[in-house]
């Protein structure tokens, strides 16, 4: 009697998710694969609200998950985009100091630069705004391999290659449960051997459905964007960040499209799907008011929030963080554009996750903490997810 395939459910189909079902599928062809997804379309929250930058790896502590997979990730994503007609372009990038007491963290990014193997430069004013014309500072880190694209492109031309490998793709199936055999959606059960959870701002919710206890919870973070109607930048330009957040601060990103973006901050959602100051979720606000981390965490960073607030509330504040880079930006300049909802997840002792997390349990794996790189990364953390599942 022949072996049954084994049969993997994929539960999320943002571009983690995609990623995982065309690992699937090419690793090992005679496997059934579905991906179920609660939207009418893929993609349609993280990946489908972010700024579309191809990351370099600059950023992130040398040997943690985050570094290593997005050093790789960036020249697969690159290589995919290429491949399936994506738009894609290696455009480089300047992470600026504004005033000198920001130069020893300029330099310490220079140092992990050189530590995870991405080529970066520092280099002068002089030598910036011939990169720049437009910039301020007084020094920057040029990082030569950032790039831009369209991930919802990247998301669409992933779900083709699956269908056309055999996979399945549910959209409009709400996981309503999870049970040894099957995963039960709003449309209809799902057998299930092999369950891989990538509910990005879900993730959590679901490991708990699957019987497990996570350590984190997903706390969401808005993030408010705005185009910028003057063409100011070239490429893109990114502010020395705060190494006590994930948060990379405004900057300013030539989109795929060509369109200027500037943005995101990153303010506490009153929902998960969150993406305007009145879209509250009861349940959502009710959780996170009940969790001991959140409240940890905002007594830890309590200025920087309410800053963060007055920001979003102020066009004029959102704008004076832009110019400290182009100096020309005005509040005139900015036209609103869609937020997006950052799935930060958050420890018990207020600590923000700085790395992605992934949960194993028995013939199960949850991603449970994949922000930003993961858009960049989600190739090579579905070669890793794959590489560690049962067969």
């Amino acid at each position: 009697m022949p072996v049954q395939a084994t049969r993997y459910v994929i539960v999320g189909a943002g571009i983690v998710g995609l990623a995982v079902a065309h690992r699937l599928l090419l690793d090992r062809p005679q496997a059934t694969v579905t991906v179920v997804e609660k939207e009418s379309r893929v993609g349609a929250h993280q990946t489908g609200h972010n700024s579309g930058v191809i990351h370099s790896g600059v950023y992130y502590r040398p040997g943690s998950l985050r570094a290593q997979l997005c050093v790789a990730g960036a020249r697969s994503m690159v290589e995919f985009c290429r491949d399936n007609g994506v738009s894609v372009e290696i455009t480089g990038k300047l992470i600026v100091a504004t005033a000198h007491d920001e130069l020893p963290r300029l330099r310490a990014l220079a140092e992990r630069a050189v530590a995870n193997g991405v080529p970066a430069k520092l280099i002068g004013p002089a030598e910036a705004t011939g990169i720049e014309p437009h910039v301020s500072c007084v020094a920057a880190l040029h990082v030569e391999t950032t790039g831009i694209t369209d991930y919802r492109a990247v998301c669409d031309a992933l779900s083709r290659l699956v269908v056309e490998r055999g996979g399945e793709i549910r959209l409009g199936a709400r996981v309503t449960g999870i049970g040894s055999g099957a995963v039960r959606t709003s449309g209809g059960d799902v057998p299930v051997d092999v369950l891989i959870n990538c509910a990005g701002l879900y993730a959590d919710r679901i490991a708990r459905l699957a019987g497990c206890r996570p350590e984190v919870q997903i706390v969401p973070f808005r993030g408010e964007y705005f185009t910028v109607r003057r063409e100011l930048v070239r490429g893109l330009i990114y502010p020395v960040p705060d190494p006590s957040l994930p948060f990379l601060g405004v900057h300013l990103t030539r989109m795929a499209d060509g369109s200027l973006h500037a943005g995101p901050n990153a303010v506490l959602a009153l929902s998960r799907e969150g993406y305007r100051w009145g879209r509250v979720d009861v349940r959502d606000l009710a959780e996170a008011a009940g969790y001991p981390g959140l409240w940890r965490l905002a007594r830890t960073h309590l200025g920087t929030g309410v800053d963060e607030v007055r920001r979003s509330l102020s066009r004029r504040r959102f704008a004076a963080s832009l110019a400290r880079l182009v100096p020309e930006v005005t509040r005139e300049d900015l036209v609103p554009a869609p937020a997006g909802v950052r799935a930060q997840a958050v420890l018990r002792s207020g600590a923000l996750a700085d790395d992605f997390i992934l949960l194993r349990a028995d013939r199960q794996l949850h991603v449970l903490n994949a922000p930003s790189p993961a858009a960049t990364s989600s190739l090579e953390i579905a070669r890793r997810i794959v590489d560690e599942l049962p067969a």
